[in-house]
Parts: C-alpha cells; sequence; structure tokens
C-alpha cells in the first residue's frame, strides 16, 4: 500500500508563482499546492486546452484560487521570448518561479525548434532562457526560483565536446546532462544573485521516482505508448517502494515556500526514491563544480543569444 506524505505550506496571500510543467502531474501538484496557500498562480503550457483543463481542476479543489494560463514552449525560443514579453508588460513582480517543466528519452535523437537536442534543449536552454527573460521581475520580487532536476542527474555528466548528442547519441545519457544542467545553473544562478544584489534566491529539488506522464505515450515526440518503465514504477508505487505523483510533488513545494529554504540548497525525498520532503545534506557530485557551473552558464548564454543574457 502506498504511504502518503504531506507537509504544511506558509500563508502565501499576495505572492505570484509561476510554475512550468502544470499542466498534469507534479507540476499540477505544485501549483494546486501554491494555490491552496493563497498565492497566485500562472501556469505557462504548451497545450492551451489541456493548461485550461488543468487550471480548471485546480480552480474547482480551491474555491477562489487565481489560476491562469500563458502560452509556452520551451522547445521554441521564440515562445519563451514571448511569454517573457508578455510576463513583463503586465509588469508583476514574480514571487516564486518553479521551473518544473521537462522531456525524457524521446525515441530517437531530436532537437528542439531552434535546433538544440530535444532534452538539453528543453530541460536546461529553455528554463535558462525563461528565467533570464523574467530577471527584473524576479528581482522586483525577491524571487525564490526553484528548480526540478531528477536522480538521473546523480550519474553521468556534460558532453561538453558535444552538448547537442550530434554523433554517438545515448538517450539516457543525455536526459542525465540535461537535468545535471538544470542543477547547475539553479547553483550559478544563486551564486551570481549574491554576488550582483539580486536578491533572488536559487535552489534545486528532485521529486525521487513516481508514475508520472514522463514515460507516458507522447506521441508528439514519437512515443506511441507508455514504456514498461512506467508500468513497473505505477506497481512499485503502490507498495510504497516509489512515491506518489502526491508526494513526488513536496520537496520542490519545500524548496519554493519554507520559510527556513536558502538559495544552493538541495531538496528531494528523505528515501532517495520516495518519501517526506527533506533538506539533503549536499548536492550530489555532478553537481558540485561551480567552475562546471559558470561554464555551463557561459556556454547557455551563447547558444540562446542576446535576447536572454543577464
Amino acid at each position: 500500500m502506498a504511504r502518503t506524505t504531506d507537509m504544511t505550506i506558509p500563508d502565501l496571500t499576495g505572492k505570484l508563482a509561476v510554475v512550468t510543467g502544470a499542466s498534469d502531474g507534479i507540476g499540477q501538484v505544485i501549483a494546486a499546492r501554491l494555490a491552496r496557500a493563497g498565492a497566485e498562480v500562472i501556469m505557462p503550457v504548451r497545450t492551451p486546452a489541456k493548461g485550461e483543463s488543468a487550471a480548471a481542476r485546480i480552480r474547482s479543489q480551491v474555491p477562489g484560487a487565481t489560476v491562469t494560463t500563458r502560452a509556452l514552449d520551451l522547445s521554441s525560443l521564440d515562445s519563451v521570448a514571448a511569454l517573457a514579453d508578455q510576463l513583463n508588460s503586465e509588469d508583476r513582480a514574480i514571487d516564486i518561479l518553479v521551473n518544473n517543466a521537462g522531456v525524457m528519452t524521446p525515441p530517437s535523437h531530436q532537437t528542439t525548434k531552434d535546433g538544440f537536442e530535444l532534452q538539453f534543449g528543453t530541460n536546461h536552454l529553455g528554463h535558462f532562457a525563461l528565467t533570464l527573460g523574467l530577471l527584473s521581475l524576479l528581482k522586483a520580487g525577491g524571487a525564490r526560483v526553484t528548480h526540478q532536476t531528477s536522480i538521473a542527474a546523480r550519474s553521468g555528466e556534460i558532453n561538453w565536446a558535444d552538448l547537442n548528442w550530434e554523433t554517438g547519441y545515448d538517450v539516457m545519457k543525455a536526459y542525465s546532462q540535461s537535468k545535471i544542467a538544470v542543477a547547475l545553473f539553479a547553483r550559478e544562478l544563486d551564486a551570481r544573485s549574491r554576488a550582483a544584489g539580486w536578491g533572488i534566491s536559487s535552489n534545486v529539488s528532485h521529486p525521487g521516482v513516481s508514475p508520472t506522464n514522463l514515460l507516458a505515450a507522447q506521441p508528439g515526440m514519437g512515443r506511441e505508448k507508455e514504456t514498461g518503465g512506467r508500468r513497473m514504477i505505477r506497481v512499485l508505487s503502490r507498495f510504497g517502494i516509489t512515491g506518489t505523483v502526491a508526494g513526488a510533488a513536496l520537496p520542490a513545494v519545500m524548496a519554493a515556500t519554507d520559510p527556513a529554504s536558502r538559495g544552493d540548497r538541495f531538496y528531494g525525498p528523505k528515501r532517495t526514491m520516495g518519501g517526506p520532503p527533506v533538506l539533503l545534506k549536499q548536492p550530489w557530485p555532478t553537481m558540485r563544480s561551480m567552475d562546471d557551473a559558470r561554464r555551463l552558464w557561459e556556454e547557455s548564454e551563447r547558444l540562446v543569444g542576446v535576447r536572454f543574457t543577464a
């Protein structure tokens, strides 16, 4: 029987939160929990109908909640720029940004609309560009930015010689790279904020393992049915060996809202695959090099171009 876990969230009335990947799964739980605590929540989504359906579910669960959607395709820098321009024109300080959206293991080497390997381009570069595009609003809110990595980032490395895996493509190594990059970006964002006095705190969370839609059928990237791994995780979740989707959302919620939370900290489930959310003692070895973090920032600025430089 699956274990359940929960946590107390402080009052977020008057706060504005932006949560990517909130149209289903962990992201939808994160958005709902923030809304229940009183935050106004913006959900940037790739599929408008799916996003509005998710927002309506949250509003039905949380009477009086203010939850809206915006268009965002993280695999397109034009789409990222359009959302950044829209939110900047609205001129609302952002208090919480949760970079949660992601893609995992396409069945073949695929690229974003800008020619980047799909996982690296979506999971890291899309969020990198979005965060820098919203930097003035994050500064205005003294924001906390939480970046969702993965247990796949416990091993692997950044393929500096071929960030887009144009030769020797290994889908899981590319996925691990993308999630290591997420964490390195989080750490460097916090370091630059402290050095420059931006007032932003940036931290990292990981959800453990749960039966989310990352491994479900994804016809848009050529996966016509769910993977065997997802079926196995669903069974393990029922027996409490891995986490539930609701529980897997809580490390990010803690990272984004806990009054004791600070920048450059790492949150996850107490047991690596599941359990109550806790502050972890230190980043995994793949995430520890600040030289790598600085190098990644510089490479990412070069790749995404002048529109998204700090």
